[in-house]
Formats: structure tokens, C-alpha cells, sequence
């Protein structure tokens, strides 16, 4: 009977009416004068002999009792006590009514001692401004928690909300708790706070336990306050990163919710004031992310700004945040070459609603054909180039060598004689971390790409005198949730409910974000004179296995017991960890810290061309086992690892070990 009269009180129209929207201003500022008028009457009505401070000229208590509602009514509006949302406000109705108060109270004061100084007698006494003051107070605010404590409670009857606990223990942390357990469409009500002060002791504050964080008792905490979450507020990512506290919590099988806070300026009360943000569920990218490493935005822009850049590998993932980039950044055209149909036309749409203001240029091709690519350098002139079209899966190009040698290093060939044939100005051309010691054909076809666009800078800078293009190289490791790479792959698996496959327990990787490796791309294409490669600070590597055990601890699941981890075996080709320079290469520091030039063998371009011109004879003849062999003569240190192609690099060194008794044995 009693859950029944509760579900009746609580689904009437006047409730619905309440908890849909706040309770409108007027109304507010209706109740709060009829507060005035109650204490009003209290102090000057009820107490007429206490308001009759003279008899030669002072009004009746009434006429008092009226001057003071009228001082009230006028400051109300000057204070905007009646302006805040009153079930969701808390300091800010202190503060009003305090001002309201404060102001009224003085105003008072002042004709009182007006009248004293002129007539010998105080117009409305000071203890009885005391009383109304003291009276309207009480009132208000016991009004405000009235309703506050009748919206909280008919919320909580109908609305099932998370219980979670928050981190940090600072004003800032107090006030994003109270952001939280105020919002009115709020899912979450935070029923402790962990401090990360190791000396502070557990106290309370606006009800809320703040209680020491320790990495031992972390799970005893949740389990006592029947909780599963913790909540952090943006701010505090870095921290939960850098510290591996965010690995305390997943072992101890606690979800992370990340928080947001939102800032905004009051232009009628000039105060900037907070409110609730969105809320998500951590990523891993958040997890593996690094400091941002901030380029000199105003210098790739006054290079790029109304010029016409060609963009190869437009529709990858890194290409099209190059686009994007280079489209915020003011250029004039932007010429997207790619051969994958779909993707173009998806990018072609997005480039339209996001950057209506660029011209662009949708250009179908392989970047193997030469006189298509050409076509594109006669008709739109790029002044700018950059080269992101490749393949780059190791185990497909090491059953495929020649399509390797077909994109990878002829198709950057027929770029980088284009650029040069038609004066463009700049050819920035993006290589892996898997170029350096490769152990598989992708690694080598990029290293030998590198090697070409390299040596036909130098080579044409020692034979001509008109300035020639500034071939530009960039290394980086893996990009954080590209196509292909190992963070979508486990997602997957994990949603449909494992096994997660990793290679091998001990193997590492580089990782950053396809924004941050793009804006470094464009930061070292604008630094760069001709002939550079590039390296970029990748940060600490991370193991695989450990990425593994972290995306299933997001999701919510054990590793090992609800998601199987499974090794599967290095594929061919593939090593435990990458390099960024070669062991015997060094480096230079640029005027961007996390930008390094790597001092590198030069080699000859007539060689390098020989041996190029033999992978195209050994390409278009289908002998995969020539092609491998004139790659690892061109790139001596490429050393096939788990791979069918291991056997060559015995018969290279037997060619070797003939060449050098050859050159004993010849005469003098």
C-alpha cells in the first residue's frame, strides 16, 4: 500500500512537471518576497512596540514593515537570487542569498542612520534589520535544501544511478563530485572520493568519504562501497597514465570512466562556471598516449598556406589526416592520389562538410603507374608532395615480394622523378621504423625507397645548377588505431569473446597517434633543406602481450579467464622489437626536440639505379627469389628472420666470400 501511494505521488503531473524542468524565475522571486513579508511581520507586526523608536513624526510598523520589503524587492534583481536552478545549485545559493542580505541589510542601515543624523531617531532600528536579515536568510535557504532533498529523493526513487568512486581529494576534485551528484540527468553518484595525498587522513567532506589511496586496499575500498567504478575527471589522465595507477585499478578488476568537465562564462553574472561533461569509457589509446608533442603550427602554415599540395595514399589512415591537416592549415588545392575507390568517396564527403573552403582534386591511380601520376603533375602543378601510399603488412608483402617492389619502391620512384622532372618544391616521403636492420621484404622496400629518394637529391644537387626538389624523409613506428594495426585486431576479438592472438609474449612496438605523427610529418617536411631522415621521439615501447591484457581489462573482462590470451608464433618476417636508426647510425638534434635527423650512409645514385632497374627486370619476370636476393644486395643489412627468404642470405654471403678471393687472386 505504501510503494503504491509512493509510485502515485511520484508519477503525478506536478512532480513530472518538477523533475522535467527547473521551476521558473518568477516564481522564485514570487516565494522569496513572500519570505520578506513573513519576516517582515514577524519583526515590525507582531512587535509593533519594538518598531516605535519615536512618536513625533515615525510611521506605523505596517508602513516600516512595508519600507523594508520594498528595499528587499529592489536588491532581489540586483543580486540575482532568484536566477540559479535551485535544485541543482549549492554554493552559488549561499553566496546569492548571503549578497541578497548583505546589501538589503546595509541599504537600511544607511536611512536608518540617515534619519538618526537628522531627525535624532533611526528610522527601522538596527536590531530589527538584525531579525529581518537573520529571518529571510533561515527562510530562503531552508527553502532551497527543502527542494534540493525532495528532487534527490524522487530522482533516486526513479532513477537507478552507478555508484562510483572518484579520484583526488582538491577543490577541483570536491567541485567535479558535486557537478556529478548534482546533475539532473546524471547516471553516476559518487559515494567516496580516494585521496592521492599519501599523509592526508581519511575524512568527509559535503558527505562524501575521502579516503587514502593505497594499491593494497584498493579493491577491499570498492568492495565496502558496493562499487565497481572509478571516476576521473581529464585532468588527471596524465597522472593515471605516468604512474601506473590506471594498471592498479584494471588489476583489481575496476572499470575507469573518463570524466569531462565543461567551462563556461555567465556574461549576466560575469562568473565563470562549471557543469557536467561527458562521460566514456576509457580507451586504450588514452592509456598508451604520450604528451603531446606540439609542432610549430605558424611554420607549417605560412609554408603550406594557399599552395597546391599532392597527397599519395589519401584514403589510409595516415594520409587522410595529412589531408585534413593540410586542409586546416590554408591550402589552396589539395590533389588526393589513391586507387581505393570507396574509401576516396567516403573521404571526398567528409572533406566537403568539414573544409567546404579547399579545393579538392580526387585523382584514381597506383602510384605504379608512372604516365598516370604524370598526367596529375601536368594538369595541377603541386608545389607539394606528400608520399604516404605504400604497403606496409609484413606477412602479405613477404609472400609478395614483387608488389612490394612495384609500390613501395618503384611507385616512390616514379614520384620522386615526377617531383623533380616538374619543380616541386618539397617531396616528403613517410617510411617505418621497419626500415631500419630489416628483417622482412616491406622493411627493405621501404629502406630501399629511402635510398633512392636520398641519393637522387644529392645527385642532382652535385650535377645541376638550378635548385632542385628537397627530398625529405620521416620514420616513425606504429600509429595508434590505424588500418590493420594490432589495437582494432584485439578489439575485435575481444567482442567476439576472445581468444586474443598475440605473436609472442616478449615482442614490443612503438606507438603513437596518427595526429600527433602527422603534425610531426608536416612540422619535419616544412624544417627539412633536402636529404634528411627524419626520426621521431616514439616515446617507451610497449609489449604486446601487456596492450593485450589491458584492452580486455577495459572491457570489462578477466584476462585468462573470461578472454583467453593465445600465442601464435612470430609471423615471417617479423622481429621482436623495432628500431628507429640503424646500430651504426647517429643522430642530430634539429631546433625541435622530438625531431632528430639521422646521419646515414649516401649512396651513389647510378649504383643505386642499377640495382633498381634489376628489381624491375626480376618484378615484371614474376622471380621472387631474384627480387629478394638483388634486395639484400642493395641493402646489406636486411637479414631475413623467420622467413622462406633466409636461405638467400646464406647464398649472399657465399657471392660474398667469391667477390673477395676473386679480388685477392687478381693481379697486379
Amino acid at each position: 500500500m505504501k510503494k503504491k501511494l509512493t509510485d502515485f505521488v511520484i508519477n503525478t503531473r506536478i512532480v513530472n512537471r518538477f523533475m522535467a524542468a527547473p521551476t521558473p524565475r518568477w516564481m522564485v522571486l514570487a516565494v522569496d518576497l513572500l519570505f520578506v513579508a513573513i519576516a517582515c511581520f514577524i519583526t515590525y507586526w507582531l512587535s509593533p512596540t519594538a518598531a516605535l523608536n519615536g512618536d513625533h513624526w515615525m510611521l506605523s510598523a505596517w508602513a516600516q514593515g512595508l519600507g523594508v520589503w520594498l528595499v528587499y524587492a529592489i536588491c532581489m534583481p540586483v543580486t540575482h537570487a532568484y536566477r540559479y536552478i535551485v535544485r541543482l545549485s549549492v554554493l552559488e545559493d549561499i553566496y546569492r542569498v548571503v549578497e541578497l542580505v548583505v546589501l538589503a541589510s546595509a541599504f537600511l542601515l544607511l536611512i536608518s542612520a540617515g534619519t538618526f543624523f537628522t531627525e535624532g531617531v533611526a528610522y527601522f532600528g538596527v536590531w530589527n534589520i538584525f531579525v529581518v536579515a537573520l529571518l529571510v536568510f533561515t527562510m530562503m535557504l531552508c527553502s532551497r535544501l527543502a527542494i534540493k532533498y525532495i528532487y534527490r529523493a524522487i530522482h533516486s526513487s526513479t532513477t537507478k544511478r552507478r555508484r562510483v568512486i572518484a579520484l583526488g581529494s582538491n577543490a577541483g576534485s570536491f567541485g567535479f563530485v558535486s557537478t556529478v551528484n548534482n546533475d539532473p540527468n546524471g547516471l553516476y553518484t559518487v559515494v567516496a572520493c580516494l585521496t592521492l595525498s599519501p599523509n592526508e587522513t581519511p575524512r568527509t567532506v559535503n558527505e562524501v568519504p575521502v579516503l587514502p589511496y593505497d594499491p593494497a586496499t584498493v579493491s577491499k575500498i570498492f568492495e565496502h562501497y558496493d562499487s565497481d567504478t572509478l571516476l576521473f575527471s581529464s585532468n588527471q589522465l596524465k597522472f593515471m597514465r605516468s604512474s601506473g595507477t590506471a594498471d592498479v585499478f584494471l588489476k583489481s578488476h575496476i572499470h575507469l570512466l573518463l570524466y569531462s568537465l565543461v567551462s563556461e562564462y555567465d556574461e549576466k553574472t560575469g562568473r565563470e562556471t562549471t557543469r557536467a561533461g561527458s562521460v566514456r569509457n576509457i580507451k586504450i589509446e588514452d592509456l598508451l598516449g604520450r604528451d603531446v608533442i606540439k609542432p610549430d603550427i605558424s611554420e607549417v602554415e605560412r609554408t603550406l598556406r594557399d599552395q597546391v599540395v599532392l597527397i599519395t595514399g589519401a584514403a589510409g589512415s595516415i594520409g587522410s589526416e595529412i589531408v585534413h591537416q593540410v586542409a586546416s592549415l590554408g591550402a589552396k588545392e589539395i590533389v588526393l592520389i589513391d586507387q581505393a575507390e570507396t574509401p576516396m568517396h567516403e573521404l571526398q564527403l567528409k572533406m566537403e562538410s568539414e573544409h567546404p573552403e579547399t579545393k579538392i582534386h580526387l585523382f584514381i591511380a597506383d602510384v605504379a603507374n608512372k604516365e598516370r601520376l604524370e598526367q596529375a603533375f601536368i594538369h595541377y602543378q603541386p608545389r607539394y608532395v606528400f608520399h604516404a601510399a605504400a604497403y606496409k603488412h609484413v606477412p602479405m608483402m613477404e609472400r609478395n615480394p614483387s608488389e612490394a617492389i612495384l609500390t613501395n619502391v618503384l611507385g616512390t620512384k616514379n614520384l620522386a622523378d615526377l617531383a623533380e622532372k616538374y619543380n616541386v618544391e618539397k617531396f616528403v616521403m613517410i617510411s617505418t621504423d621497419k626500415a631500419v636492420n630489416p628483417t622482412n621484404v616491406m622493411g627493405a622496400s621501404k629502406r630501399i625507397a629511402e635510398i633512392y629518394v636520398q641519393s637522387l637529391y644529392f645527385h642532382h644537387r652535385q650535377n645541376s645548377d638550378r635548385p632542385g626538389t628537397k627530398f625529405v624523409t620521416t620514420r616513425f613506428g606504429n600509429v595508434l588505431g590505424s588500418n590493420g594495426s594490432v589495437i582494432p585486431l584485439f578489439r575485435k576479438q575481444i567482442e567476439q569473446g576472445g581468444p586474443v592472438t598475440v605473436t609472442h609474449r616478449d615482442i614490443i612496438r612503438y606507438f603513437m597517434t596518427i595526429p600527433e605523427a602527422c603534425s610531426l610529418v608536416l612540422q619535419a617536411g616544412t624544417m627539412g633543406n633536402g636529404g634528411e631522415i627524419y626520426v621521431f621521439d616514439m616515446g617507451q615501447p610497449v609489449k604486446i602481450y601487456d596492450l593485450a591484457t589491458r584492452m580486455i581489462s577495459l572491457s570489462g573482462l578477466r584476462p585468462g579467464e573470461d578472454i583467453e590470451i593465445i600465442e601464435t608464433g612470430l609471423r615471417p618476417g617479423e622481429k621482436l622489437y623495432e628500431e628507429l636508426l640503424n646500430d651504426k647510425e647517429m643522430t642530430m638534434a634539429t631546433r625541435h626536440n622530438k625531431i632528430m635527423i639521422a646521419k646515414v650512409r649516401v649512396y651513389d645514385y647510378t649504383e643505386v639505379s642499377e640495382h633498381i632497374e634489376a628489381l624491375r627486370r626480376f618484378t615484371q619476370a614474376g622471380n621472387y627469389h631474384d627480387i629478394v636476393a638483388e634486395m639484400k644486395r642493395l641493402v646489406p643489412e636486411f637479414k631475413s628472420k623467420n622467413s622462406q627468404w633466409e636461405s638467400i642470405d646464406s647464398e649472399i654471403k657465399s657471392e660474398e666470400t667469391i667477390s673477395e678471393v676473386a679480388h685477392i687472386n687478381q693481379p697486379e
